[in-house]
């Protein structure tokens, strides 16, 4: 898809890897270009359309004297993700619906407008068409954006949820290891914050260990009390 330059829209959980699929969909694509990745949902609205398109010197008050190329043009021949796109303000959405159509960026203040060639990615931890019904997002710009959805499973439904443990618990420690029984606690919960939670109880897993002077083995006994309760089976559906 990245190699045909059509925009993909990845859904998923918070913490279930969007921005790491975002970055291997860059790495694929065989650009040459900056892999930006943009939070819209930490982006103040009034300043959001010259952080996205730039601005020309002081096109407003605060604005830079020698300006902003803005966000996209510095993704220029390679990646844009657009991360929690569903934040963006309508009048922006509707400005960067003609950027697709026409891949033209036109600064704030300026009057000429500069060709950018990039690959846009966005994604959503909600589905759009939610967020159209809501009458919170333009359904052109769904339909635009959504020519290729890829929609992550949280980590409690991941069908290589014990293979997905040691691959991160690689990343933290290549010495580390951990033990089929304390896999089986682990896949007993729920895991709303997805990888990120994960991440942070082997970490705190592995520092306990270290802490008391034993080896790089996650056990049961590590993992059982830093984990609430296990109810039912949380694993992938039958």
């Amino acid at each position: 898809a990245v190699r045909m330059d059509v925009p993909i829209l990845i859904q998923g959980e918070t913490g279930s890897g969007k921005e790491l699929l975002a970055r291997l969909a860059h790495d694929s694509s065989g650009r040459r270009g900056e892999f930006v990745a943009v939070n819209c949902a930490a982006l103040p609205e009034a300043l959001f359309e010259a952080e996205l398109f730039g601005y020309v010197g002081g096109a407003f008050t605060g604005a830079r004297r020698e300006g902003s190329i803005g966000l996209i043009a510095s993704a220029d021949g390679g990646t844009l993700l657009l991360d929690e796109v569903r934040e963006l303000p309508l009048p922006l959405q509707a400005a960067l619906l003609r950027f697709l159509d026409d891949r033209l960026v036109r600064p704030v203040g300026g009057t000429a407008a500069r060709r950018v060639d990039v690959q846009l990615l966005a994604a959503t931890n909600l589905p759009l068409e939610d967020e159209v019904a809501a009458r919170r997002f333009r359904d052109d710009l769904m339909y635009r954006l959504n020519t290729v959805k890829v929609v992550l499973p949280p980590l409690r439904h991941r069908s290589d949820f014990a293979a997905a443990v040691h691959s991160l618990l690689h990343t933290l420690d290549r010495r580390a290891t951990v033990s089929a029984d304390a896999v089986q606690r682990l896949a007993r919960h729920a895991w709303p914050g997805n990888f990120r939670e994960l991440r942070a109880v082997l970490t705190q897993a592995l520092l306990a260990r270290r802490s008391q002077g034993r080896d790089h083995q996650i056990g049961l006994d590590d993992v059982d009390p830093l984990l609430p309760a296990a109810v039912g089976t949380a694993g992938p559906p039958a």
